[in-house]
């Protein structure tokens, strides 16, 4: 299962990547963020306002944790995410990144937006969410994950943390998707973004 929560978290960027040859150019909204990481529900307002901005009927399809070179994340919190929404209206997509430092050629620090690119609407591994569902912040997440994970994070403490909030018809509300190391070789635990319990064991 978690293999095809990790496709649904990436079918947006690979539509993004069909559908220009080259990674699209981001332009900064040029409203203020913080200069250290922050927690996953704090960038996620600030793109969600941009995203209303650019489209008043755009919904939420993901949100993810992002490497920032030269940028230390913290536990439950990171120097840059990004979040996907969608417009049926537009039917269209973008994604917007939250930074707290430049990172060039293409991310400023503030809020950036993505050229918007083709959207044909929700699917069952990627469904959009409601922002009511969206209770528990990466950081809580991080705890409850972490609580499952302990024994395999001790043996491997070298492995950096990630996270991916998403929905699908798996699951009854979106998840925050918490994983340490790779798909392959890392420890995975999803934990309900509205109640903050456990929604599949680690793995």
């Amino acid at each position: 299962m978690h293999i095809n929560f990790l496709r649904a978290v990436v079918s947006v960027a690979l539509l993004l990547l069909i559908a220009c040859s080259e990674p699209p150019k981001e332009t900064s909204s040029g409203e203020s963020v913080s200069s250290t990481p922050v927690t996953g529900k704090t960038a996620f307002w600030a793109m969600y306002t941009a995203a209303y901005k650019w489209s008043s009927d755009m919904v939420p399809i993901k949100l993810e944790s992002k490497d920032a070179p030269g940028s230390k994340s913290e536990p439950g919190n990171a120097a840059m995410w990004t979040a996907t929404f969608g417009s049926q209206r537009r039917h269209e997509a973008v994604v917007m990144t939250y930074a707290i430092a430049a990172h060039p050629p293409d991310i400023s620090k503030g809020i950036n937006k993505g050229h918007p690119f083709p959207w044909a609407g929700p699917t069952r591994e990627a469904l959009a969410f409601q922002t009511s569902d969206l209770s528990v912040d990466s950081d809580a997440a991080y705890k409850t994950a972490l609580a499952q994970a302990q024994a395999w994070v001790k043996k491997h403490p070298d492995k950096e943390v990630s996270f991916a909030l998403g929905n699908s018809d798996r699951f009854s509300k979106p998840v925050w998707y918490v994983l340490w190391g790779d798909s392959k070789n890392g420890y995975s635990v999803f934990v309900d973004a509205k109640t903050g319990q456990v929604a599949k064991p680690g793995k």
